[in-house]
């Protein structure tokens, strides 16, 4: 049993780096804190816990978590300080290392922070690890963020099997697993029970969901689609060889599924595909564009893709280059490549320095800004329906088209979180969004 008597009057603060699905566990832990009676900090105050839930992505993302460690220890100098996520599972040591760092919690233990807490004493050097190995990691934990947003994180899957050349998510995630369809029924009726109209799917490779309870990802959106109470759902980064046909026109006829699709394609390159160990090519690519924008014109495209990855030619990238330029996507996610250790791709000859990387990138995101200003011109003085999110009393509000289109209005705290008709009037000053006027 956990003495809960060392948790009374206690203040926490929560930091996540990362991906959505990390903010998605760091909600469940803050949940279960307070579960406990351990009050969330409000701004200033000085906590006696801080979790810092970390990413691992790139060297960037590992820099920005030490900084944010360092940074946290300095304005709670007092508390007792836990690190978990990726970093803190890929490299443990040397996150224990860190001043100020009390306890290191691995990918499998992370929801059992509760069992560490009962000493908050601070540790005089050294943090206590807490780790499993990767391959022993097989754990579905549910989680589904609801902090102070209109949309909500759905954890629907966690881990990855495809362990691509250039990347430690496998390593820090472990083996793809999920939990079960009526599981993920009951947390999206608990969303609607709390006032949340749109969920978003996240996972690490959402598209893999059933692997380990027979079921498929066809299925779960369907049975999430007869939710009554949800305006909408968002399917988060899905790779293309996993978003099937029969999943895009059951979207294009679904009743709360909105028009928007995020897939990542990281390189428009066949040879440089092969070299990350991608499970598609172009030509398969450019199917799924061509198949949703026939069922599903309106559609919002996102794409990731990395640029300088080890074997990018420059023939190699002007073929992606023209390769992505011909597809009818809405906007580009942009990603310099990052050696990481422990990676095949380290093992490939060819390696693309920095200004080269930095040119790269800066032609990507000129193509991406026209695409997206090409596809929000389409919409300007259309109607839409546009669910707006929180905001600080007093200033613009914002919110979103079922097609992604970010649209701006002054500030009517009425509106918030409700499914409200606009029509989409011009830019914005600063090109961010459109204006948008009540119906």
């Amino acid at each position: 049993m956990i003495d809960t008597t060392v948790f009374e009057n206690k203040i926490a603060a929560y930091y996540t780096l990362g991906c959505k699905l990390n903010f998605a566990e760091t909600s469940t832990i803050g949940k279960m804190l307070a579960g406990k009676g351990i009050r969330k900090a409000r701004a200033g105050e000085k906590a006696h816990i801080c979790v810092v839930n970390t990413c691992s992505v790139t060297e960037l993302a590992d820099k920005k978590c030490r900084q944010a460690i360092r940074k946290i220890n300095k304005q709670h100098p007092d508390a007792f300080v836990v690190v978990t996520g990726c970093y803190a599972q890929l490299k443990p040591e040397e996150v224990a290392g860190i001043e100020g760092v009390d306890l290191v919690l691995g990918a499998e233990q992370k929801l059992d922070i509760l069992e560490h807490l009962e000493n908050l004493d601070k540790k005089t050097s050294g943090g206590t690890i807490v780790t499993s190995k990767t391959k022993d990691i097989r754990l579905f934990t549910p989680s589904c963020s609801s902090d102070d947003r209109t949309r909500h994180f759905l954890k629907v899957q966690d881990g990855c099997d495809y362990f691509c050349s250039f990347c430690t998510i496998p390593f820090a995630r472990g083996r793809s697993r999920n939990g079960t369809i009526a599981s993920m029924i009951e947390q999206a009726e608990d969303v609607v029970r709390k006032g949340g109209k749109e969920i978003v799917l996240t996972g690490v490779n959402i598209g893999d969901f059933g692997r380990s309870t027979g079921e498929s990802f066809l299925n779960l959106i369907k049975a999430l689609d007869n939710v009554e109470g949800i305006e909408r759902y968002r399917i988060s980064s899905i790779e293309p060889n996993l978003i099937t046909d029969e999943a895009i026109d059951f979207v294009a006829g679904s009743k709360r599924f909105a028009p928007h699709f995020h897939i990542p394609l990281q390189s428009g390159s066949d040879e440089v595909l092969k070299l990350m160990r991608r499970r598609y090519d172009t030509e398969l690519f450019r199917h799924k564009v061509e198949k949703i924008k026939a069922v599903i014109p309106n559609a919002f495209i996102g794409v990731d893709v990395i640029v300088g990855t080890r074997g990018e030619t420059d023939e190699y990238f002007e073929q992606a280059y023209q390769f992505i330029k011909s597809l009818d996507i809405s906007q580009l996610h942009v990603f310099s490549y990052s050696e990481r250790p422990g990676t095949q791709a380290l093992k490939i000859d060819y390696a693309v320095d920095a200004k080269t990387k930095h040119e790269r990138s800066q032609r990507l995101l000129d193509l991406s800004d026209q695409k997206l200003q090409n596809f929000y011109d389409q919409y300007i003085g259309q109607q839409a329906v546009v669910l707006f999110e929180h905001t600080r009393k007093g200033e613009l509000m914002h919110g979103f088209t079922e097609n992604y289109i970010k649209v701006e209005m002054p500030y009517e705290g009425s509106l918030i979180n409700k499914p409200e008709k606009v029509i989409l009037g011009d830019w914005n000053e600063d090109k961010s969004a459109l204006n948008g006027s009540l119906i």
